[in-house]
């Protein structure tokens, strides 16, 4: 496992070969105080699960953290779904299509991309970073070649914002700094994240059946 450290909560290494499952969202998406609270619920329950190294149990541990990651994240989706706070930006057609076209570009470039999908607030996407065919001096990338999530993150988030504020005639912060990031464990825990992704818009009630939401892609492997 390659250890590489990131900024902005990002993960703190990136496993070889790993598939990400991401959400990134709209500058003031979520209440300032709900996420104070969501995280600090998240440290509480860390600090009792710690407990369970301590008294030797691994295995109960590493079951609690994954649970909690997924309360947390539960939490977390379930307040970007109600869209009660902040705006709406990507409800308009012009940036979701902007947004939709960038994360495409850099499929098969950056990274090899397995599913998306744009809601008015926030975006879930997951891909596993590639290896460079060839050497590059850019620092999403590292020396050997693997582009590195939190770069890839950054290009991505950066030219979306700077054009989606060209189009809405405005200046200032576009998306949230901080993303929601997991390394996917293992196929059965990919094909439960990729469901997730895709049913996201019937969940929040904004179509009837996935297939009918304009802003989702899913790769075809066959």
């Amino acid at each position: 496992m390659s250890k590489v450290y990131f900024r902005r909560r990002l993960p703190h290494f990136q496993p070889d070969n790993a598939v990400f499952f991401v959400t990134f969202r709209l500058i003031g998406s979520i209440p300032s105080d709900v996420m104070l609270r969501l995280k600090a619920e998240q440290q509480e329950e860390k600090k009792q699960i710690v407990r369970l190294v301590k008294q030797g149990h691994m295995a109960e541990h590493n079951k609690a953290l994954g649970d909690q990651q997924k309360r947390y994240f539960g939490k977390f989706d379930k307040w970007l779904d109600k869209a009660v706070c902040g705006e709406r930006w990507l409800s308009d057609e012009r940036i979701a299509q902007l947004v939709y076209d960038a994360i495409l570009y850099r499929d098969r470039k950056q990274y090899n991309l397995t599913c998306f999908t744009i809601m008015p607030n926030h975006v879930h996407m997951v891909f596993s970073p590639l290896n460079a065919a060839q050497p590059d001096r850019s620092r999403s990338k590292r020396k050997s070649g693997k582009y590195l999530l939190s770069p890839i993150m950054e290009s991505l988030k950066g030219y979306t914002a700077g054009e989606a504020n060209k189009i809405l005639g405005r200046s200032g912060s576009f998306w949230q700094h901080e993303s929601y990031d997991r390394v996917v464990r293992d196929a059965n825990e990919l094909q439960r994240i990729i469901k997730y992704v895709l049913n996201n818009p019937v969940k929040a009630g904004l179509t009837d059946r996935p297939e009918l939401w304009k802003w989702t892609y899913l790769k075809d492997f066959s």
